[in-house]
């Protein structure tokens, strides 16, 4: 590992803190990639000057969030960098494309059904009436991400499995002649079921970022209402905060 890894023994951060946050950057930024070896603890230490148990705690911090993982007889391996999701209307097909992500998709569900009192209040269409249900499956390097169910007034586009397996909703969307323009939407947290907790690769109860977003075209028609799962350990969302006057 070639890295230019440096500690500031002055600084009020903790040193462990300080190493943890670089090796991250390194992660974010490609100089050590899926797959990499990070290198022997006892060497690391060393060459920083830093305790053992210091350059461990780095790594664990690392191992929690699922950036590293520590494999018996091969070493402490870099698994993938987490995703950063700005809060802006994009789709998270072009986001992981935009990250080096490899993303891929499974469809799980494409099909008409009558919409519920929930979806057709967010798509202004009467309950009972029919919507396009999808659902799928994002994945990254080959590991699920995201679990996603979108409901789209029907007749809207025509959405073929073999279209949405390859490329983003939103992309279609667009190049059905659909001019996305703004949206509304809410983030939260909560355990996972038994169900999602398997699609995910997750153990049921563990923590999942959800988001329900409501989408709108240029005319002020709602065409797009999403209700999504994430791993925390591989997703998260950017907030840029402006300070009023």
């Amino acid at each position: 590992m070639q890295l230019e890894l440096r500690v500031d023994r002055t600084s009020p951060v903790p040193l462990y803190f300080q190493l943890a946050q670089q090796l991250e950057a390194a992660i974010e930024h490609g100089s050590l990639t899926p797959g990499s070896l990070l290198g022997n603890e006892i060497e690391l230490a060393a060459r920083l000057g830093l305790s053992r148990p210091t350059v461990r705690q780095a790594i664990q911090s690392l191992v929690d969030k699922g950036l590293l993982v520590r494999r018996r007889g091969v070493g402490t391996q870099v698994v993938h960098s987490q995703v950063k999701r700005p809060l802006e209307l994009s789709s998270l097909y072009d986001d992981l494309e935009a990250a080096g992500q490899r993303p891929a998709t499974t469809v799980l569900v494409n099909t008409v059904v009558q919409a519920s009192a929930e979806v057709a209040a967010a798509l202004a269409v009467a309950e009972g009436s029919d919507v396009h249900r999808v659902e799928r499956l994002r994945l990254a390097h080959g590991e699920p991400m995201a679990y996603l169910c979108n409901h789209l007034p029907s007749g809207l586009l025509d959405l073929d499995t073999g279209q949405l397996q390859t490329t983003g909703l939103y992309r279609l969307m667009r190049a059905a002649g659909i001019t996305l323009h703004s949206a509304r939407q809410s983030i939260g947290a909560r355990a996972a079921t038994a169900a999602e907790a398997e699609r995910l690769a997750e153990h049921e109860g563990a923590p999942l970022l959800t988001m329900q977003r409501t989408t709108y075209d240029d005319t002020g028609r709602a065409v797009e209402f999403g209700d999504h799962l994430y791993r925390p350990t591989r997703y998260s969302f950017e907030f840029q905060l402006l300070v009023r006057p």
